[in-house]
């Protein structure tokens, strides 16, 4: 069936534009995910829901043209099985084993080893059964053997590399398992859920009116992008738009984030590469920016500026000033170093041909945001599924097909000169009127989706209301779920000493991952 009929079928959900629900059965369930995958259609998210006595529910987000499709396959009470969709969409293997973790339900693939779940883990889906009350302490934890079976390359000349789960850095956790012939790599494979945090449990002990916070605490860097995906739901629920003004401030704010997290990577990448300068250089212009965040929005870091209905306050016209200076100054000192980073010959050879993801394989395994653009997959949803104001700024999307950390880093570039554009276009035209409204508590059983673009990639959020304001189920996805296993594709043929490169020009979240 045409993805265009499953649309018309569909019906419609609150929350991002062109979001829309359809429930099938188990044959319809596959039936849609082979039409959506030959359609061209992209995975955006995989979860569960216990229904209680009504059983539970696995949603599949889809991007698919002319919007965002929701697959829901209810089941009745007792059965945890249901048909998995990772040979269809790969992405989606982590996030089976993650949901047969989480909620129970046990998908029909070959992968049975845990994911999300280690050991010390109480015993259970923490997902399944009424949402437990706050514990006055730390609970008992009921330790377990957690001796996880990598799979191990056999050959003469083999060995193993295991790097983590703590690193040198400061970086979060997570272990990486290589197998290498002297320096080049054959094989990575990695393991997350070292910072399994509960975040899913957690929004379930919290009213509607205050999971923003939590929201904006999955992923630190990616904070506005999360905070304004989870009220964006929040809002579609309740039928509460927000003013043209507070849409303005929120994309301002989620620009300067993608600005700050560019600038930050950059100067890494330089000196990942051993050039010392790009790293000074850039984390004097990320300096800068942040100083200038503070001076607008009283935050250096954006985690509570982004609320229900809008904004927690309004920009000092100073301050949009100090901003808009800064902006101005980052695009020509940021055109100067990038004519630097691409005629310096160490940094360049560093760069060109390393961590190679040649766009076939990109399509194939469902690689998104930034990463996904160096690739030759050419989505963004701030074009191709905007919201207000997006749809009036006239977003003119990164892309290119290299696929290497040169490509990766070219987007970087292309996006903080976009991004420092229309942080000054919002700051001409900042619309007048209020920057908040008042929401109201959705009715129970209320159902929403937030979707945007956040530096790293896209960001969903779904939201189910329970009784007397509470959330029943709140689903928060990192795009980091669809390239993480890229990561372990790119890394192959590639000597060890440049996995660092490799890594810093995706940089996926742990925290986001993990939940």
């Amino acid at each position: 069936m045409p993805t265009s009929a499953w649309f018309a079928r569909a019906s419609a959900v609150a929350g991002a534009p062109r979001v829309r629900r359809l429930a099938t059965t188990p044959a319809q369930w596959l039936q849609a995910a082979q039409a959506l995958r030959e359609g061209g259609a992209r995975l955006l998210a995989l979860w569960g829901t216990d229904l209680g006595a009504h059983g539970s529910e696995v949603t599949a987000a889809y991007a698919a043209a002319p919007g965002v499709l929701l697959l829901g396959l209810t089941q009745p009470a007792g059965q945890r099985d249901f048909a998995g969709i990772d040979a269809l969409f790969p992405a989606a293997a982590r996030m089976q084993r993650a949901l047969r973790d989480l909620s129970g339900l046990e998908a029909d693939e070959w992968d049975r080893r845990p994911w999300l779940r280690h050991a010390a883990w109480p015993a259970g889906p923490p997902l399944v059964g009424a949402a437990p009350a706050p514990a006055p302490g730390i609970a008992e934890a009921r330790a377990t053997v957690d001796d996880y079976p990598f799979v191990r390359v056999e050959g003469e000349g083999v060995h193993e590399i295991a790097v983590g789960p703590v690193h040198a850095g400061i970086i979060e956790p997570g272990h990486f398992r290589f197998s290498v012939v002297g320096e080049k790599v054959l094989r990575l494979e990695l393991r997350l859920g070292y910072v399994h945090k509960g975040i899913e449990q957690r929004f379930r002990s919290l009213p509607l009116l205050q999971g923003h916070r939590l929201a904006a605490r999955v992923s630190g860097d990616s904070a506005a992008a999360y905070s304004w995906a989870y009220c964006q739901a929040l809002e579609g629920m309740a039928q509460a738009p927000i003013s043209a003004r507070a849409a303005h401030l929120r994309a301002l704010a989620l620009e300067c984030e993608r600005l700050a997290n560019h600038l930050g990577d950059l100067g890494a990448l330089g000196n990942d590469a051993g050039f010392a300068f790009g790293l000074a250089q850039f984390s004097r212009l990320k300096e800068n920016l942040l100083r200038a965040l503070e001076q607008v929005f009283g935050q250096r870091y954006l985690l509570d500026f982004i609320v229900p209905g809008g904004t927690r306050g309004e920009v000092p016209a100073a301050g949009c000033s100090v901003l808009e200076r800064c902006v101005r100054d980052t695009v020509q000192q940021a055109a100067l170093l990038r004519r630097i980073y691409e005629d310096h010959a160490g940094v360049r050879d560093r760069f060109t041909g390393t961590g190679t993801v040649r766009p076939e394989l990109a399509a194939r395994l469902g690689l998104t945001g930034l990463a996904g653009r160096a690739s030759g997959q050419h989505f963004d949803l701030r074009v191709d599924a905007p919201c207000y104001p997006y749809t009036e700024l006239g977003v003119v999307a990164a892309g290119g097909s290299g696929g290497d950390v040169a490509a990766r880093v070219a987007i970087r570039f292309d996006e903080l000169v976009e991004s420092c554009r229309l942080i000054q276009s919002i700051l001409a035209q900042l619309p007048t009127g209020a920057h908040s409204t008042a929401v109201p508590i959705p009715a129970a059983g209320s159902f929403g989706v937030g979707l945007v673009e956040g530096w790293r990639g896209p960001v969903l959020v779904a939201l189910l209301a329970g009784q007397d304001g509470a959330i029943q189920r709140c689903h928060p996805h990192d795009p980091s779920w669809q390239n993480w296993p890229v990561l372990e594709h790119a890394v192959i043929g590639n000597i060890v000493p440049d996995f660092p490169l490799i890594n810093k020009s995706f940089n996926l979240s742990y925290s986001g991952h993990d939940l």
